[in-house]
């Protein structure tokens, strides 16, 4: 077992880990937790960023690799995921499993002694809905999968909100609902770009099962209530800096999920996806400099 670790290139783990999942949801966290000490407390010390970050990197990770090893038999139909370590293979399915398993083992557990029970739920909880929920039961059976599954992103925010305050109160929650909200309208647009490829390997994703018209339609349905959604927050204790760059942004998205609608192909869909991707982080970093220079008319 040693000499088969020693043998896993550090890209390939890498890979498997989706790096840029973990990076944004470690924005979210991070600035959720960042909020949370400026705008209930207690004062955050630096431990705390740091103990965060690497148990929301661990979980991301961890949660990643086993999407990987349970899709092994769908990527290689795909031409977006058929380089994927597993059906190129460059790694083991076994190898991914257990790599899975024990870091999001240990993400659960380094939380619980490091933060606190409740943060350590909220990690446990986003593991299981994007493993569970999402990747085992809905993405092959429903169209409503992607959107269920979105919680899993919540969960991270809601894991950095009471990392710092011991709970969840209603500002922490409605903040991370945020994630569940955009996720719709995010990742239509990428189904929509891969739409072929999704129908090709039996994934009931939007686009397949009502048609790129119908799709853009929902998509900016979504987007809809994305924006005051955003906005609604400042009701809840959020302030002007936050909403003005949340009305900026998500009027931005607005704008090309609008235009998605007049030309729904897969070439606009994917240039509406890069619009669309930098929100979330955008909308975080949004939440951190509000609770640093907050006020409010």
């Amino acid at each position: 077992m040693i000499q088969r670790w020693t043998l896993l290139g550090i890209r390939e783990i890498i890979e498997i880990s989706k790096p840029r999942i973990v990076i944004l949801l470690v924005i979210t966290a991070v600035t959720s937790m960042f909020a949370a000490s400026k705008l209930v407390g207690p004062e955050l010390d630096s431990w705390g960023l740091i103990h965060i970050i690497i148990a929301g990197a661990l979980a991301s990770a961890g949660s990643s690799a086993l999407n990987h090893y349970y899709d092994r038999d769908i990527d290689p139909l795909m031409k977006r995921t058929s380089t994927r370590p597993i059906p190129s293979g460059r790694m083991k399915p076994n190898s991914v499993l257990i790599y899975g398993l024990a870091v999001s083992v240990v993400s659960v557990v380094y939380g619980a002694i490091t933060l606190n029970y409740v943060s350590a739920f909220f990690i446990a909880l986003g593991i299981f809905f994007y493993v569970i929920i999402y990747t085992a039961w809905l993405k092959r059976l429903n169209s409503s999968n992607i959107v269920i599954g979105g919680f899993a992103g919540s969960a991270a925010s809601m894991a950095g909100w009471s990392a710092a305050t011991g709970s969840i109160d209603i500002l922490g929650f409605l903040i991370g609902f945020l994630v569940f909200v955009w996720t719709p309208s995010h990742f239509w647009c990428l189904a929509m770009k891969m739409k072929d490829e999704y129908s090709e390997a039996k994934v009931p994703m939007l686009p397949v099962l009502i048609g790129m018209q119908k799709t853009s339609k929902y998509i900016l349905v979504n987007t809809l209530i994305l924006l005051p959604y955003s906005l609604m927050l400042y009701a809840f204790g959020l302030g002007i800096v936050y909403t003005v760059i949340a009305a900026v942004s998500g009027g931005l998205i607005l704008i090309y999920h609008y235009k998605l609608t007049q030309l729904p192909t897969s070439e606009f869909a994917w240039k509406a996806y890069k619009v669309t991707a930098p929100y979330l982080a955008i909308i975080f970093i949004a939440v951190a400099l509000d609770a640093a220079f907050h006020f409010r008319f």
